[in-house]
């Protein structure tokens, strides 16, 4: 999720504080350190596995990309007019799956928000309509940024995720998808928190790159602020969202090896904002996680590698099954 855009705002800078966030703090600095000193091994020497760029999207439309592991058949949908489509039913309420029989995240529902699409950049007038966010208006998406190579956030998001829902599933949780390849655009930003809300999701994540300056590197989970304007009020999630954040946050360290973001979070990899529809219009626990940097090399080389994609997975699955066990 690139911060040159509608809904993603770069943050106003903000004075050094004590608080909730010396928890995460602690939490995070022994294993922070390890995943650095991994993490430089690994980006120092350029790409330890198989590449997966793409070409940048085109009139023709953007690049496909291989069916990573629980991808589904994607289905027709969206609209080539500036209207909003009447709501399908993988439009109104996800992209749904079928729990397992059993495991330890039976009876759980979580939602999984693959940020962006990768046709928004053919629907420009769909996108740049005005939505209600609670505090203000803002447009319902944007296209999302891309590696210098062309491999765009959108296509990353979706594999990440297709990948988290294959974990989660086996584990026995129902997962939900706001969008899984099948529909043209979007859904706005207020759709992909009704989806969640409607979900009655227990946890919710939303998934980005971010596409900040080069040098920046790392990850960083973004947790709601509290909101109380217009037709957003996060104050009952604010706690469980941070505790759920701080879990993702201590177990993509440990399974990818990447340090928190060197540029944004003051070093703890969690950082608050109150300006992402997002996070404002949602009722349920709900984080953001950029996993890294799109513009910077080294970044690149993770996010386009097909193994790391796995262990990002596994490090945000395994934050969620932490908060879900309590």
């Amino acid at each position: 999720m690139s911060y040159v855009g509608p809904d993603f705002e770069p943050p106003r800078p903000r004075r050094s504080r004590r608080g909730p966030m010396t928890v995460a703090v602690a939490a995070l600095v022994p294993g922070a350190l390890v995943g650095w000193l991994v993490w430089q091994a690994v980006g120092d020497s350029g790409d330890g596995g198989t590449s997966d760029k793409a070409a940048a999207p085109s009139a023709t439309g953007p690049a496909s990309s291989p069916s990573p592991p629980g991808a589904r058949t994607p289905t027709a949908g969206g609209s080539s007019t500036g209207e909003k489509p009447s709501p399908s039913p993988s439009a109104s309420s996800g992209t749904s799956s079928q729990p397992a029989a059993s495991g330890p995240l039976k009876g759980k529902v979580v939602v999984i928000d693959p940020g962006h699409n990768p046709g928004n950049f053919q629907h420009t007038a769909d996108i740049n309509r005005k939505v209600d966010i609670g505090t203000n208006s803002k447009e319902c998406d944007t296209t999302g940024t891309a590696t210098n190579a062309g491999y765009a956030e959108a296509r990353f998001t979706l594999d990440v995720s297709r990948r988290l829902r294959t974990i989660l599933e086996q584990q026995g949780a129902t997962v939900k998808l706001t969008q899984d390849g099948d529909r043209a655009w979007g859904p706005c930003v207020d759709e992909r928190a009704r989806i969640g809300n409607t979900a009655r999701a227990d946890a919710a994540i939303s998934i980005h790159a971010d596409g900040s300056a080069v040098g920046n590197r790392g990850f960083h989970v973004i947790l709601p602020g509290s909101v109380n304007a217009g037709g957003a009020d996060t104050r009952a999630i604010v706690a469980p969202s941070q505790e759920l954040g701080e879990r993702i946050a201590g177990n993509f360290v440990r399974e990818t090896g990447s340090a928190p973001s060197n540029y944004i979070g003051e070093g703890t990899g969690l950082v608050v904002r109150k300006d992402l529809g997002g996070l404002n219009l949602s009722t349920v626990p709900k984080v953001f996680i950029e996993c890294g940097n799109m513009r910077d090399t080294k970044d690149a080389a993770l996010l386009t590698n097909s193994a790391w994609r796995q262990k990002a997975a596994r490090g945000i699955s395994e934050g969620i099954v932490s908060f879900l066990h309590g």
